[in-house]
């Protein structure tokens, strides 16, 4: 099985850049995107005939043109969820919970801290409870969770992590929130088949050609529960793919 997750950072804005021919070619069971901005009653004609042989399932932020995220899946689901059940969690359109008879598959757009971290604390309060969510899901059955979780892990995940310490998606609170995430009975999927692979990014500031001088973060992700670690196939990030300031990662994954 074939899945991706992809931040475009605005639908109707990365149609307009490729995207219906990357989304062929990318041909997968499951498509995860993160920041459509787009609220589900303007979806386009060309978006509609796109996706029109697929399962499509829209979770909208309250407020327009911000956050949101849409789940693609060839594959008809026993069931969806949107949020997690926590009013003040579920106003942004962040998160859709997908399940299907083996997993639970969790599209999630994590809030980011913000400059001067303004959002920090609320973060804390998000990521404490999303961990107890995942940790309930996988009670039950196998969890695949897979986003912009607008955090690197390790100084291996950014290109400047000596200056970035401290800024927004590598405090030590966020990181540290993530070791507690693997540390419940998670995998970060590419960097377990890849420990050492270094200078491979899926997101870049717009400024600074950064880019162009692959000056990224590692902040988009696919995370499965640890009784799928001997099913993971691959794990890919298609830094060749543009549109957006994130690129699609991509999970190949034997749940048969």
């Amino acid at each position: 099985m074939k899945l991706i997750s992809w931040n475009v950072n605005g639908l109707r804005a990365v149609i307009t850049k490729g995207f219906q021919e990357t989304y062929k070619n990318l041909d997968a069971d499951i498509m995860c995107l993160q920041e459509t901005k787009m609220q589900k009653e303007q979806i386009t004609n060309d978006i509609e005939e796109l996706f029109k042989d697929r399962n499509v399932y829209w979770n909208s932020a309250e407020k327009k043109g911000y956050s949101g995220t849409v789940v693609i899946s060839k594959i008809k689901p026993i069931n969806i969820t949107y949020g997690i059940g926590k009013e003040k969690h579920d106003k942004e359109g962040r998160i859709i919970t997908v399940e299907f008879n083996e997993f639970y598959l969790v599209n999630c757009y994590t809030p980011n801290s913000k400059r001067e971290l303004e959002r920090l604390d609320y973060r804390m309060e998000w990521e404490d409870e999303i961990r107890r969510y995942l940790e309930e899901l996988k009670s039950n059955k196998s969890v695949i969770l897979c986003g912009d979780l607008n955090v690197a892990h390790e100084e291996i995940d950014l290109k400047n992590p000596s200056t970035n310490h401290n800024s927004a998606g590598f405090t030590d609170k966020e990181r540290n929130k993530m070791t507690e995430l693997l540390n419940s009975g998670f995998i970060d999927t590419f960097r377990y088949l890849y420990p050492d692979k270094k200078d491979i990014y899926s997101w870049w500031s717009y400024m600074f050609h950064a880019r162009e001088k692959n000056a990224g973060w590692r902040i988009d992700y696919f995370i499965v529960s640890d009784d799928l670690k001997d099913k993971i196939k691959d794990a890919k990030i298609h830094t060749e793919i543009m549109g957006s300031d994130h690129c699609p990662v991509e999970l190949d994954i034997n749940l048969n």
